[in-house]
C-alpha cells in the first residue's frame, strides 16, 4: 500500500532561544534535525508533506534543496497539531493510502522502527494506529489512556489530565498511521474545547473510536527514539543518544574507536573494517572512509570526506570535500579543502590548501596527482594543479601548476647577520 508522510515543522521553539534558526533546521553532527526526519522516512513514503510555519522561508528552502520528493505546506495561522495536518487535506482529496505522521524535532527515529510501525498498524488491520512508550518521568508528555480491556481509548494531553492521568506512564510519542480515507473527515470535525483553544491531533483518536474504527497502539521498546527537542539542553542530549549508537555501530562493524567518550561520528559517515579512530576526533555530515586507516587524534572531517584504505589523516587535521586516495598520508596541522589527493601522496605538517577567494566568494579546487610530495608549511593556492611526483619544497607558496617530477620552491635566499643579537644587546 502507498504510504504518504506528513512531517510537523511549524513550531517557533521558544525554549530554544533562536532568533534566526528555526527548531527543526538546528543541527546534530552537520545535519538537521528536520533532515535526520525526512532520512528516515523517505525509503518508506512515496511522498512527504513539510508543514511550516515559524521561519517558512527558511524551511522551505531547505527542503526544496535538499529533497526532491518533499513539498512545504503552510499552516497560518498556527491552530494546533490537528490544525496542521487538516493542511494536506487539499493534496490528498483523492488519495486512499497510508498517512504517517511524524513530528520535525525527533531526529532519534530510525527507520526500521517506522517499518516495524506500519507492519503493526496492516496486520492488526488498524484504521488508525498511535505510537506510544513507557516513561518513569512522562511530564509534558500525552497519556494514553487504554480501556479496562487494553485496547486504546484516547490520549489526554497533560494540561488537560486528571491527577489520576498524570500518573499514567504510556505517553504518547506523536507518530501515527492512518488509513487516510477513512480518517481524513476527522479533520474537519476537530474541536478546540481543551486549555489551549487549540485543534489538537490527539483528539483523532477518540473520534475514531466514536467512529467505530479500529484503533490501535504500538509501544515503542526504545523510548529515546522519539526524544523530542525543546531546548538547548535538549539538543545536547539527543546529540550524545546518537552519537553512542553511532559508535556502538561501527564498533560492531569492525571499526577501533580509542576513546568513544571524547568521539563523534555521524550516522551518514561509512567506515571500512580495521580503521582506527583516535581520541577527539569530530567526524560530522556525509563521508566515506575506508579499510585500515587511521585518524587522529584531534581531526576534522567536515562532511563530503572520501578517504580510501590505508589513509593516515593526522592530528589536527582539517578536512572538507576532498577525496583523498589510497595509501596517502597527510600529516598534523593541516587543512585540505575541495582537493583531490591521489594515491601515495604525502602531505608535510602545516600544508594549507587555500581554496577561498573572499573576494569574489568562489571556492576552487586543488588536485595533486599520484606520488605528489608536499613539503610542510605549504600553502597551496586554488585552483591549482601539480601533477604526477612532482615534489614541493618546504615553506613554498604555489600559485601554479607544477608539471610532473618537477621540484617547486618559493624560498627566500637565507640572510644571516652575524653578532646581530649580541650587538642589540649592547
Amino acid at each position: 500500500m502507498d504510504i504518504k508522510a506528513v512531517i510537523l515543522a511549524a513550531g517557533k521553539g521558544t525554549r530554544m532561544k533562536s532568533e534566526t534558526t528555526p527548531k527543526v533546521l538546528h543541527e546534530i553532527m552537520g545535519k538537521t534535525l528536520l533532515g535526520y526526519v525526512l532520512d528516515n522516512v523517505k525509503n518508506l513514503a512515496s511522498e512527504e508533506f513539510v508543514i511550516v510555519g515559524h521561519h517558512a522561508e527558511e524551511v522551505e528552502t531547505f527542503v526544496k534543496h535538499n529533497y526532491k520528493n518533499a513539498k512545504t505546506v503552510l499552516q497560518s495561522p498556527q491552530l494546533g497539531t490537528g490544525h496542521a495536518v487538516s493542511m494536506v487535506c487539499p493534496y490528498l482529496e483523492n488519495y486512499d493510502g497510508l498517512v504517517l505522521i511524524l513530528c520535525g524535532d525527533t531526529p532519534l527515529i530510525k527507520e526500521e522502527t517506522l517499518k516495524k510501525f506500519v507492519e503493526f498498524h496492516t496486520s492488526h488491520a488498524s484504521e488508525l494506529t498511535v505510537m506510544s512508550t513507557i516513561f518513569e518521568n512522562p511530564t509534558n508528555y500525552g497519556r494514553i489512556i487504554r480501556e479496562e480491556n487494553g485496547s486504546l481509548k484516547c490520549i489526554v494531553e497533560e494540561k488537560d489530565a486528571t491527577n489520576e492521568q498524570k500518573a499514567v506512564k504510556e505517553v504518547n510519542a506523536g507518530i501515527y498511521c492512518l488509513n487516510w480515507g477513512k480518517i481524513k473527515s476527522a479533520f474537519g470535525q476537530l474541536k478546540t474545547n481543551n486549555a489551549q483553544g487549540e485543534y489538537y491531533l490527539t483528539d483523532i483518536i477518540s473520534w475514531g473510536k466514536s467512529q467505530n474504527l479500529n484503533v490501535n497502539a504500538f509501544i515503542l521498546d526504545n523510548s529515546d527514539e522519539i526524544y523530542g527537542i525543546n531546548s538547548r539542553s535538549n539538543l545536547a542530549t539527543a546529540s550524545k543518544i546518537m552519537n553512542k549508537r553511532n559508535l556502538e555501530k561501527y564498533m560492531d562493524e569492525g571499526v577501533t574507536i580509542v576513546d568513544p567518550d571524547s568521539t563523534w561520528i555521524s550516522e551518514d559517515t561509512e567506515i571500512g573494517q580495521d580503521t582506527i579512530i583516535y581520541p577527539a576526533t569530530y567526524i560530522e555530515g556525509k563521508n566515506k572512509i575506508g579499510k585500515n586507516c587511521k585518524i587522529g587524534p584531534c581531526a576534522h572531517l567536515r562532511g563530503g570526506v572520501e578517504v580510501c584504505d590505508n589513509v593516515k589523516v593526522g592530528n589536527f587535521v582539517e578536512v572538507k570535500k576532498s577525496k583523498i586516495s589510497s595509501n596517502t598520508n597527510v600529516g598534523h596541522l593541516s587543512y585540505i579543502g575541495d582537493s583531490d589527493l591521489g594515491e601515495r601522496v604525502n602531505i608535510g605538517a602545516g600544508t594549507i590548501t587555500a581554496n577561498y577567494d573572499p573576494i569574489s566568494k568562489t571556492k576552487s579546487r586543488t588536485i595533486l596527482e599520484d606520488d605528489v610530495k608536499i613539503g610542510s608549511n605549504t600553502v597551496l593556492v586554488a585552483p591549482v594543479t601539480v601533477e604526477k611526483g612532482a615534489n614541493v619544497g618546504a615553506g613554498s607558496v604555489i600559485t601554479k601548476n607544477i608539471s610532473q617530477w618537477a621540484l617547486a620552491i618559493t624560498r627566500s635566499p637565507l640572510k644571516i647577520f652575524e653578532n646581530w643579537v649580541k650587538n642589540k644587546l649592547q
